[in-house]
């Protein structure tokens, strides 16, 4: 914009070799010392006519010993080095950019000039997904198209509500970065030539470590010492291939622009869970989990059948409103339709406009009544309760009924019925997904797995009685394309049939006409004694319309640290802290029910495993797979123990830390 009036032009720059500006005003040694004794074909390419490499051309840690000689870059008239594509772990390129002159400017974590043909042996490492391969006589090795890298400090990064203060994050960042400078370190020193590529610099590690640490203060703000901690300790255990995934991963993340195209695709696999004993034993062990849920009530479990009495004063109930509802999300009023209006509309009230995270409230502190307590804010966007109506925009609003006698006015509810041909069936973890419709919050997608082995046993679609107002798809995962390619259930089709057809298209879902349907394919799995699996389960059994007598409530297991119901743990939450597993991570795609399934029946095997720590410590034993105990032991002592086993079970309430 300004011409420089070359005041500095004598003054060594601060920066040095490290300088990226493109005109800086500083003196630089290796542009005085670049003047080139080179054929003028070089000089011309690489600098002007007086043989002087400007800073806007020239490249960095490069020396003249590296520069092909001037007859080969003769033969290049466009460009000086090739580069190559990106190559994403499904197999897709990322376009190569152009090469010209400015071709030259790469950072220095892709600057790799190919020395000439007589001194070097072998082709140098490119970053790669996949295995790179020589290339044969005559063709041009291609690269990595040049990634540009931030210089940054290991200082953490600002944030409108910052999840601890400059001094903790700091902390913290500085124990995550370490970690993460230990694992390259090691793969910078391993023999494994192929993967020695994804070795990064100083400027690509600081970056990594800034990049996992705002993300996590950014979307777990509430347990965000407790993630990043955990995070740490998994860094220090992680094998040198898991590293390598990480790496490929961000890499493709920051610089490429690749994500990944489901949460099935998480950078690390999960941990196993050894419980040590068989499935029959584990499934002995599990009978003593299993929480009665006389009492709970209140808390919106259905013990009991509403009664056709109840059912009409709801019915009525919902005459008399004449439609009317309040707004799950936004909690204004509006009016509902069902079979549409006479122009066509299903509800009043036109768009929603509301936040979809609900606010954080901050733990008090000792210090408040001095300095103030923190302000409650909306994890989604950051802004304070009452600063704006919303974030986020829906066309319609939605409401959920949670009463019984209500839900029962639309389908009323079955209690699981004896099948003595099927004999004793193992425990099944199951899971729901809900979506919006006219008469409230509808079964949509059913799931179901074996336990413990978490092999799916039934997955399908189910067609709400209402009309569709929201599939809820930022949570249930389902969107309108699964509806209209879904195909009829069929029950020979094998459960466990690949994902994929042979094309590798996804293949259809099933899809069952009602809820009553798919609620029969459920108790087809169950006897009443039979323990169903899942987490906050009165959700799941009120949209199926199910009264089960034999339930595992992962909610109840680990209760909330503040006491118990109605407060609650998430599953994810959960998964992380005792499963050292990431779920829930589809963004926009929401969640999969067949993942959460898994991860419930395993949160229950961590429980198994520690119940029978302390049982076989008591004297306990198997004996024909059948959980017996010591000798002496009454009922009173044997429900006493089940009760201290299950921080569910009764009116105590321990920390989901406990065991």
């Amino acid at each position: 914009m300004f011409q420089p009036l070359g005041l500095f032009a004598e003054v060594p720059c601060p920066q040095g070799r490290d300088c990226r500006l493109i005109a800086c005003m500083f003196k630089h040694a290796e542009c005085a010392s670049a003047t080139v004794s080179r054929s003028p074909n070089v000089a011309s390419v690489l600098g002007d006519s007086s043989g002087h490499v400007s800073k806007k051309q020239k490249i960095d840690n490069v020396t003249s010993a590296q520069i092909q000689p001037s007859d080969s870059l003769s033969k290049q008239s466009s460009s000086i080095l090739p580069m190559k594509v990106a190559i994403s772990n499904s197999g897709s390129k990322v376009p190569s950019e152009n090469t010209g002159s400015n071709a030259t400017k790469l950072p220095s974590a892709s600057r790799e000039v190919s020395p000439p043909p007589s001194t070097r042996s072998k082709p140098s490492p490119t970053r790669h997904d996949l295995p790179s391969t020589t290339p044969s006589r005559g063709s041009t090795p291609t690269r990595l198209p040049p990634r540009k890298v931030r210089k940054e400090s290991l200082n953490p990064r600002m944030l409108t509500k910052a999840p601890a203060n400059h001094a903790v994050r700091s902390a913290i960042l500085d124990k995550l970065h370490g970690a993460m400078t230990k694992l390259n370190a090691k793969l910078a020193e391993s023999k494994d030539e192929e993967n020695r590529c994804f070795v990064l610099n100083r400027d690509e590690l600081v970056t990594m470590a800034l990049d996992e640490e705002e993300k996590v203060a950014r979307e777990n703000y509430s347990v965000y010492s407790n993630i990043i901690k955990l995070r740490i300790v998994k860094l220090a255990k992680l094998e040198l291939k898991d590293w390598v995934n990480e790496v490929k991963a961000h890499l493709n993340t920051r610089y490429y622009k690749i994500k990944p195209t489901s949460s099935s695709e998480s950078v690390s696999s999960p941990t196993s869970i050894d419980t040590g004993l068989s499935v029959k034993e584990e499934i002995a062990v599990a009978a003593l989990l299993v929480t009665p849920l006389a009492g709970l009530e209140e808390h919106g479990y259905v013990t009991k059948t509403p009664t056709e009495a109840a059912i009409e004063t709801a019915r009525q109930g919902v005459v008399g409103s004449k439609g009317w509802e309040k707004c799950e999300r936004c909690g204004g009023r509006f009016q509902v339709f069902p079979g549409r209006r006479e122009d066509g509309a299903l509800t009043s009230g036109g768009q929603c406009t509301y936040h979809p995270s609900r606010p954080f409230h901050h733990p008090r502190k000792r210090t408040d009544n001095v300095t103030g307590s923190s302000e409650t804010y909306f994890p989604c966007c950051s802004e304070t309760v009452g600063a704006s109506s919303g974030c986020t925009k829906a066309n319609t609003h939605v409401f959920k009924v949670s009463e019984a006698k209500r839900l029962a006015s639309v389908l009323q509810f079955k209690t699981t019925p004896t099948k003595p041909e099927k004999g004793k069936l193992d425990p099944v973890c199951f899971d729901c997904e809900m979506g919006y419709t006219t008469l409230g919050l509808e079964l949509i997608r059913l799931t179901a797995v074996s336990w413990p082995e978490g092999r799916e046993l039934l997955d399908v679609l189910v067609k709400p009685i209402g009309e569709i107002l929201d599939l809820n798809s930022r949570f249930s995962g389902v969107f309108p394309e699964h509806f209209a390619s879904a195909v009829p259930y069929d029950s020979s089709m094998s459960s466990s049939a690949p994902a994929v057809d042979q094309k590798g298209k996804p293949r259809s879902m099933q899809i069952v006409q009602s809820p009553a349907a798919a609620r029969e394919l459920l108790l087809d799995l169950l006897q009443p004694e039979t323990p169903l699996i899942a987490h906050a389960i009165d959700n799941d059994l009120n949209a199926c319309r199910i009264i089960h007598p034999t339930v595992i409530d992962t909610v109840l297991l680990y209760p909330n640290p503040a006491g118990g119901l109605p407060l609650r743990v998430g599953l994810k939450a959960l998964a992380r802290r005792f499963l050292e597993r990431d779920i829930q991570t589809g963004g926009d795609q929401g969640h999969d029910s067949k993942e959460d399934s898994i991860a419930t029946g395993d949160l229950v095997r961590v429980k198994v495993r520690e119940s029978w720590k302390r049982l076989k410590v008591k004297g306990w034993k198997f004996e024909n797979d059948e959980l017996v105990p010591p000798a002496g032991s009454d009922a009173q002592s044997v429900h006493k123990l089940a009760m201290s086993l299950n921080p569910g079970a009764g009116n105590k309430r321990k920390s989901f830390g406990s065991s």
